[in-house]
């Protein structure tokens, strides 16, 4: 990538890279603060969806020589139940890696040294990287790092990624085992005589066939468990069949002995993983040391709390509620103000046009077109963005998301879904374009395409402007006093409640009809609570997030606004298009408790569904641009002069919340399935929802008319 990071030490040299380190650990380890701190490239630290499924690069220098750090996907193990695994183990064994660094949790150790010990399976040349030192001092949790490199047989370094602690010890010892590769032998996990007998066995017979390109022991002990993924890719690597006549002559001669020692076949992958569990506990009781007696009782605690049968789910709403209040509260004054001074540098680029004699076609389509739709979007989304992505991602930071997704799961589970949906979900709130990516994360194909079918059901950033303007016109009024807002804040947080029963109800449709199936089982850690890092919080959220989903609303609404400005300005006797195209509608918004122009907005909004009101605006002014209004009040005004009512109102909240997918929503779904039948799918499922909910609320409007 050519991003380079110089650590104490290092010296540029521009020459070719030295060798390829893999980046590999659990979740939450701080594996991704590791490979910033190395790199120097800017990376999402979370462990969710989007940010390390796909291997990332970057290159660090150290003593004069160039290095290649490969972050591949955080895993429980390497077992390959899942996509993470499946690229995390592939990489190691066939990616040509020259040193593996795995990074390890200081405060709980014990857990990780399983991942540890099955890459030492693999290669020996491993270096273990004991990280968030600073968590375990806090907890008085001391490590004996010598007990440890005796135990494993491999160098150990003890870390903080965050203030770069230690940085210096990690590039040493990971560059003496590039440059010593194939020199160092570990300490493999000793398992039960007999299996001992037959590893050992098989491991002779095979190792002239497979010489120094994999680990014989390791290709051994996947014949003995029979792991048919495992050895197609180990035959794929060596370019012939590892598993011949001969090897499976001598499979079955181990597989004998076994059983005559009561091993049987069906149990041989269970002892391998509880003698691994077992030889951590062993290595890692060895060289951790509590100073207190439960230094996790804080955390528990906590957990008692929010996690809770009884209280989790509400306290979840309450912190989400506060979220949305925080967020309505603040950008009401920041989106004024930008509406204000981004419409008069619109003047005065129109004045500039003007006094350059553009037609006035250009000067209409470029400023009252484009920039006009581009400063609503910018205005009204920036905002809430800004304040919206940093508090969620502290909530991520502080280790709070996880116990989310734990509440959820097991309403997932009564819709036969993934409780890993949960957190794509999450995601949802910020761009259902970047929660349908998300759902990446679940390994089983049919509940990761009922996540993406359903993601739409979840109101993104695009979204909550149209719904908080109509609660606060209609329903919590349009003063900025606390109670304004903390109503809308919560009427805001009912609207996305029943976006989520409706996720999972329709989750369950899907699992009983077209997408048959049973809920799959998946590990789900809880880091422990942490304080989160503000500032990188806030940069990160604003960089990763705030900008990036705002370039894509950007690019969306440019072309939109061109599009709208054509159909308002270009008339068919003496009416413009604009208006033929919502006449046309009136009946189907009728129908759902709209009109024409809400209707034809909303179709409009396609390509951004920030652009809805301004489209709303336009069509009932009878103008043929984008208009400045001064404040809800005089929306309200207009809107209602125009014949609406609560009840219009609470079908134009619902119909936000249930309706077609936005345009860079509906190409991620495309490319995500591969399949057009599921993309039309995703759009026509909260489509149907939303007429049928809109229609009934349009029936019980007219009987208490």
């Amino acid at each position: 990538m050519g991003l380079r990071s110089k650590p104490k030490g290092a010296k540029d040299s521009g020459g070719e890279v030295s060798g390829v380190v893999a980046l590999a650990g659990n979740p939450n380890v701080g594996k991704s603060t590791v490979f910033n701190a190395l790199t120097g490239l800017r990376q999402h630290t979370g462990n969710w969806p989007g940010k390390t499924v796909e291997n990332a690069k970057g290159e660090f220098i150290f003593n004069g020589r160039k290095y290649m750090l490969v972050d591949i996907p955080g895993t429980y193990s390497l077992k390959a139940n899942s996509a993470e695994e499946e690229a995390a183990r592939d990489f190691i064994c066939f990616g040509g890696a020259d040193a593996v660094i795995v990074v390890c949790d200081s405060t709980c150790l014990e857990r990780n040294l399983g991942l540890v010990l099955q890459i030492t399976e693999i290669t020996p040349n491993v270096v273990v990287c004991v990280n968030l030192l600073d968590e375990a001092e806090k907890k008085e949790i001391q490590i004996d790092f010598s007990s440890l490199e005796e135990s494993l047989g491999v160098p150990v370094a003890g870390i903080s990624a965050r203030s770069k602690r230690g940085l210096d010890i990690l590039l040493q010892k990971t560059e003496e085992v590039v440059l010593k590769r194939g020199e160092r032998k570990t300490l493999p996990v000793l398992y039960p005589a007999a299996m001992e007998k037959a590893i050992n066995f098989l491991t002779l017979m095979i190792i002239p066939k497979t010489g120094e390109r994999i680990s014989a022991r390791w290709a051994a002990i996947k014949l003995l468990e029979n792991d048919r993924e495992a050895i197609k890719k180990i035959n794929d690597f060596l370019g012939f069949e590892l598993d011949d006549e001969d090897t499976m002559d001598s499979v079955q001669v181990a597989k004998k002995f076994l059983q005559e020692n009561g091993v049987e076949e069906k149990d041989f992958s269970d002892i391998i993983a509880k003698s691994i569990v077992e030889a951590a506990e062993k290595i890692s009781g060895k060289a951790v040391k509590f100073k207190k007696g439960d230094c996790f009782e804080r955390d528990r605690r906590l957990d008692r709390i929010f996690t809770n049968r009884i209280f989790g789910i509400p306290i979840m709403l309450l912190l989400l509620a506060l979220v949305f209040w925080i967020t309505i509260s603040g950008a009401n004054y920041v989106s004024e103000f930008l509406s204000k001074v981004l419409f008069s540098f619109g003047d005065f680029l129109d004045d500039c046009l003007k006094s350059l004699n553009a037609p006035e076609w250009l000067d209409g389509i470029l400023v009252h077109g484009i920039y006009r739709v581009l400063a609503w979007v910018v205005s009204v989304m920036l905002p809430p963005m800004a304040i919206f992505f940093p508090l969620f991602t502290l909530l991520e930071d502080s280790g709070y998301l996880p116990r989310v997704a734990f509440n959820l799961d097991k309403y997932f589970k009564r819709a036969c879904a993934c409780g890993k949906q949960s957190l794509t979900m999450a995601m949802g709130f910020g761009c259902n374009a970047v929660g349908v990516t998300g759902c990446r994360i679940i390994d089983s194909p049919r509940e990761r395409l009922i996540a993406v079918l359903t993601n739409n059901f979840m109101p993104c950033n695009g979204r909550f402007p149209t719904i908080i303007a109509m609660i606060s016109m209609f329903f919590a009024g349009m003063s900025a006093s606390l109670s304004s807002s903390a109503l809308s804040a919560l009427m805001l947080t009912g609207v996305i409640f029943i976006g989520a029963a409706a996720t999972f109800l329709v989750s369950k449709i899907l699992s009983k009809t077209v997408l048959k199936g049973v809920p799959s089982s998946f590990t789900l850690e809880l880091p422990p609570y942490r304080r989160p890092q503000v500032g990188k919080v806030i940069i990160r959220s604003v960089l990763d997030r705030t900008v990036f989903v705002l370039g894509r609303a950007v690019m969306s609404a440019a072309p939109a606004g061109a599009a709208i400005w054509l159909l308002a300005n270009v008339s068919v006797d003496g009416r413009s298009l604009l208006s033929f195209c919502s006449e046309f509608l009136e009946p189907a918004g009728r129908l759902i408790g709209l009109d024409g122009v809400i209707l034809l907005a909303f179709i409009l909004g396609f390509p951004a569904n920030e652009i809805v009101v301004p489209i709303m605006i336009m069509a009932y002014m009878s103008k043929g641009e984008i208009l400045e209004l001064s404040g809800l009040f005089e929306l309200k005004e207009l809107l209602v002069s125009n014949g609406w009512t609560v009840w219009t109102a609470v079908c134009a909240i619902l119909f936000s919340l249930f309706h077609w997918p936005c345009a860079t929503t509906m190409l991620t779904i495309k490319k995500e399935t591969g399949s057009a039948k599921w993309t039309l799918l995703a759009a026509l499922i909260p489509t149907a929802a939303g007429f049928l909910i809109c229609a009934l609320i349009a029936v019980i409007a007219k009987i208490f008319a």
